[in-house]
């Protein structure tokens, strides 16, 4: 399933317009249930704000219908167990400041003076990612047209393309954990600890080594993994970190954490095809389809109040 992005038409729009928009006066919204989707209220600021963000694309919609369709898709996310976290969304909002070349204080004011607000631009990204793992468990389970191993070489094959390599790594998780109770106490010392620890990272036959003199950390061995099956919070940092190194420390929902590369290879078999074929969606359109059924899915299941 395609990965979390923002258009680029977007991108530079923001990126251009950033001066006339900061001499905008920002427009107020007052705020009342407009929409109650299975018990979670839609206000009128949300809508306007969504209509603001439509705008600033220079996109056509209905702000209502969309700010629907977010509520169901991350109430669905949520069923699934999937949780994307405050860092998580703030480190997207930082990349794509970083991608304008922007001061986080420069996108927050053009989110303010367009009347999109950078809680609800993040808030989008939040919905927008948790989504994109939606699909792509639906997807991998099936319910989107998952394919085979056969059936994705003999699609590729078919399109006159050869069969794909994919690399594949073999992976270790070095988690310092940090109980909910104790977080605000004790996470900028874990941090630390977990720094400390990734700078000494040397391969992964020495981890549990280092690990033994330590309080409540955890190794565990991910074994081999493909490429397209990387967890997509980690995959850019995976990808980009030597065999025999660490990625970058993370604050996550268990503490912090980072993962060593014990080793990477290129593989060209049929399992691979099928991870390429699964993670790319067959193609935007085929991703556009199935995200589009699903939400019909979630409405028709509903219960959506319009007061």
């Amino acid at each position: 399933m395609r990965k979390f992005l923002f258009s680029a038409g977007f991108a530079l729009l923001v990126a251009a317009t950033s001066v006339s928009i900061m001499a905008m006066t920002p427009p107020a919204f007052a705020s009342t249930i407009k929409y109650v989707v299975n018990n979670i209220p839609i206000t009128t600021g949300d809508i306007a704000h969504r209509a603001a963000f439509l705008k600033l694309q220079h996109k056509k919609g209905d702000a209502g219908q969309e700010m629907i369709d977010q509520t169901l898709r991350l109430a669905e996310a949520r069923r699934l167990g999937i949780r994307i976290t405050d860092a998580q969304v703030d480190a997207a909002y930082q990349r794509f400041a970083t991608n304008n070349k922007m001061q986080l204080k420069q996108l927050d004011g053009i989110m303010a003076q367009a009347g999109v607000t950078k809680e609800h631009f993040k808030d989008f990204i939040r919905a927008q990612m948790a989504w994109n793992q939606a699909l792509s468990a639906r997807y991998r389970s099936g319910e989107g047209g998952a394919v085979t191993e056969q059936d994705a070489v003999r699609r590729m094959l078919d399109k006159g393309g050869a069969k794909p390599t994919a690399m594949e790594y073999m992976l270790q998780q070095v988690i310092f954990v940090v109980p909910p109770s104790e977080r605000s106490a004790t996470l900028a010392k874990r941090k630390r600890e977990a720094d400390a620890m990734r700078a000494r990272f040397n391969g992964c036959a020495t981890t549990r080594e280092f690990a033994k003199g330590l309080l409540d950390v955890t190794v565990r061995d991910l074994g081999r993994v493909l490429a397209p099956q990387l967890p997509p919070d980690w995959a850019d940092q995976i990808k980009a970190t030597k065999v025999g190194g660490a990625t970058a420390t993370r604050e996550t929902e268990r503490g912090v954490e980072f993962i060593g590369i014990c080793s990477s290879r290129e593989v060209s078999d049929d399992k691979a095809a099928q991870m390429v074929f699964q993670s790319e969606g067959g193609n935007d359109k085929e991703a556009d389809e199935l995200s589009k059924k699903y939400v019909e899915e979630l409405r028709k299941k509903a219960r959506i109040v319009e007061r």
